[in-house]
């Protein structure tokens, strides 16, 4: 792999360490101000919502500023959110600032995916997104359960410690991140001195239209439904107290995020070896199963079972439609990026404000099940793909 791929899974590794101290406290934190399970999602959703607003000027700050400047920008953005979300006094201030940290989330992943796609060719991107997703999910193993600890002490420790992992991101993105890559006049990349494809030629390739609807999926479940439900469902029905709840999450979300671990870099070689529409589709139609069977667990060791056999699919979730999208957009291609980054944070905004009012009003299975749904109806658009994978010149 090239060096731009080792030092963003590094970025990834910081950034996803923090982010999993913040998670099985985050939906507490804000019923402790009051709300209802609904508002609860809404802080989750008050960040994708800003990640989906701001996503589509990044592109064009990214030609106008490079991908360094906007990648180190956008992690201290989330920084400085952090740690004025962790002395936020009320409901209003915490959906605000955690508001914010979503322009600076969109500045990064926008950035960070076009430099990991652009220095890498056809036949590596699944290896290099499951190294990318890999540095994610070693920090979601060892996030949660630091996150877990904190939680039992204070619900507000875990932001500052989330910003203090976000200076260390900073730090490597701002030395150690290329300026230019491929289709930007590096010379010797992946794709070097290759013409941008046209957006409207992506936005009608079925690849990228089968990609977005996976990571809308994923947007969905993985911030509404796991991350917002699963933290209230095990308070609410398997935990005796608040500090029990929040433990024993941070225990399931890290038990499950060290399977798809296990999984991600196998996933990884499966889709450069076998194309992408079989593990997306076998990837959706697992975590669609396991999804609809998470209210049924009754206790937290089946519960953390479902959770490991939804993560088998959530890793094949993490490498294709990444991959497919590299193979649709080409080169330089940031602002079909930005777009597939909206269809995922779409899912993150509506996710957690329907699965919430879905367990507030009717019950706890039907918010499973509509987003099992939606896995199944992703499995059918994944269908459509060709058996082999290409560039854009579209080799099917």
């Amino acid at each position: 792999m090239p060096r731009n791929v080792w030092v963003l899974s590094g970025i990834s590794l910081s950034v996803a360490i923090g982010f999993g101290v913040v998670a099985p406290v985050l939906p507490m934190f804000a019923a402790s101000f009051g709300v209802n399970e609904m508002a609860a999602g809404a802080v989750i959703s008050a960040f994708a919502l800003m990640r989906l607003v701001f996503a589509p000027a990044v592109g064009r700050l990214d030609d106008r500023l490079g991908h360094r400047a906007v990648l180190t920008s956008g992690i201290l953005i989330v920084a400085v959110s952090s740690v004025l979300t962790g002395f936020a006094q009320n409901y209003p201030q915490l959906i605000i600032l955690r508001g914010l940290g979503g322009v600076g989330s969109a500045m990064f992943s926008v950035a960070g995916m076009t430099v990991l796609l652009a220095s890498v060719d056809a036949a590596h991107r699944g290896r290099a997104s499951g190294l990318y997703q890999g540095g994610f999910l070693v920090g979601a193993v060892i996030g949660p359960a630091i996150g877990g600890l904190f939680g039992g002490i204070s619900l507000r420790a875990p932001f500052f410690f989330y910003a203090g992992t976000l200076a260390v991101a900073a730090t490597v993105g701002l030395f150690l991140t290329p300026v230019a890559v491929a289709g930007r006049g590096r010379e010797g990349a992946p794709g070097a001195g290759q013409h941008r494809r046209p957006l409207s030629q992506v936005l009608r390739d079925w690849r990228f239209i089968a990609a977005c609807g996976a990571n809308l999926t994923q947007g969905w479940n993985s911030n509404g439904t796991r991350s917002t439900l699963v933290p209230l469902f095990i308070a609410g029905y398997l935990a005796g107290s608040e500090e029990q709840a929040s433990l024993w999450t941070g225990v399931a979300m890290a038990v499950a995020a060290a399977v798809q671990i296990a999984v991600v870099m196998p996933a990884g070689w499966a889709v450069d070896r076998y194309g992408r529409r079989v593990p997306m589709v076998a990837g959706a139609l697992v975590a669609g199963a396991a999804l609809a069977f998470f209210p049924w667990s009754g206790a937290i060791v089946p519960l953390t079972a479902l959770m490991c056999v939804y993560a088998v699919g959530s890793a094949l979730l993490g490498t294709a439609p990444s991959a497919a999208v590299g193979d649709a957009a080409g080169p330089g291609g940031d602002r079909a990026i930005a777009i597939y980054s909206m269809a995922g944070d779409t899912g993150s905004v509506v996710g957690p404000l329907v699965a919430g009012f879905l367990a507030q009003h009717v019950s706890y299975p039907v918010a499973f099940a509509v987003g099992a749904v939606l896995w199944f109806g992703s499995a059918g658009l994944s269908s459509r793909l060709p058996t082999t994978h290409g560039g854009a010149a579209g080799q099917s």
